[in-house]
């Protein structure tokens, strides 16, 4: 069996690999491995692939487990180590696609320090340096009312581009600014998230891990990938009606 054969019966696409690195889709409520934080649940990418493949493989990014998109995974030690540098360094551009609660402006740079552990209470905790640059794709108001004050909803389809991998960067920062991201659980809003859900039929966070660009660190090689968000985005984005010109999801976006 091929590794893209193999990636593909773990229910997982291969989007991109050579001997160094390799690169998935992952699936929305997928954890990439098992954690303590979620200690019932069995399934996850590594288990996943363990059962098609004895090749070694470690992941070198965060991608929380209701995120969808693109999933790096190193095929050696020294790829691991090498492309964990790369990510610390800042040397990895990665773009996000999201839907959020309201309008937020069209163009602007959140920086706001975050407590290394969203876990536990912020307060004591060392808070670490965090930007997120936040772009507007498109607007939409839907006819339905969560706040009584106002007879319909308005959203916005968002690109975040974090320029640090902190925990739950992009979630934290949308809520600082008060545009949690729709499906949040934890740092989003609960009448908005089932609002949402029962208008497009759909309950997930809307947070996909959209395109990556790097520097590949042993070749050498400019690469620049991009995850084609799932059919439920596109059913997401024929509900409007959207105020701003929709974009095209597969286009890139760097």
């Amino acid at each position: 069996m091929t590794w893209a054969a193999a990636a593909q019966a773990a229910g997982l696409p291969l989007l991109w690999a050579d001997e160094h690195l390799c690169v998935l889709h992952k699936p929305a409520a997928l954890l990439v491995h098992r954690s303590e934080l979620d200690s019932r649940e069995q399934d996850s990418v590594l288990d996943r692939l363990r059962t098609v493949t004895t090749e070694w493989l470690a992941p070198v990014h965060r991608l929380d487990k209701a995120t969808s998109g693109l999933l790096m995974l190193a095929r050696s030690p020294d790829a691991a180590r090498q492309m964990g540098a790369l990510f610390e360094a800042g040397g990895v551009h990665k773009a996000y696609l999201g839907l959020v609660r309201g309008w937020p402006a069209e163009q602007q740079r959140i920086d706001y320090p975050l407590a290394r552990d969203p876990e536990l209470p912020s307060t004591g905790q060392a808070h670490l340096e965090a930007q997120t640059e936040l772009q507007r794709l498109a607007r939409v108001e839907w006819p339905f009312a969560v706040d009584a004050r106002h007879p319909s909803s308005r959203y916005a389809l968002v690109c975040a581009r974090p320029l640090q991998g902190r925990r739950h960067q992009i979630r934290r920062h949308a809520k600082a600014i008060s545009h949690p991201l729709v499906g949040d659980t934890t740092h989003g809003k609960a009448p908005h998230n089932h609002a949402v859900a029962r208008h497009i039929g759909t309950q997930r966070l809307w947070l996909h891990a959209w395109g990556l660009r790097f520097t590949h660190p042993v070749t050498g090689q400019a690469i620049e990938l991009t995850a084609p968000p799932g059919p439920e985005w596109q059913h997401l984005c024929a509900s409007g009606p959207w105020l701003d010109p929709l974009p095209a999801l597969d286009t890139p976006l760097f």
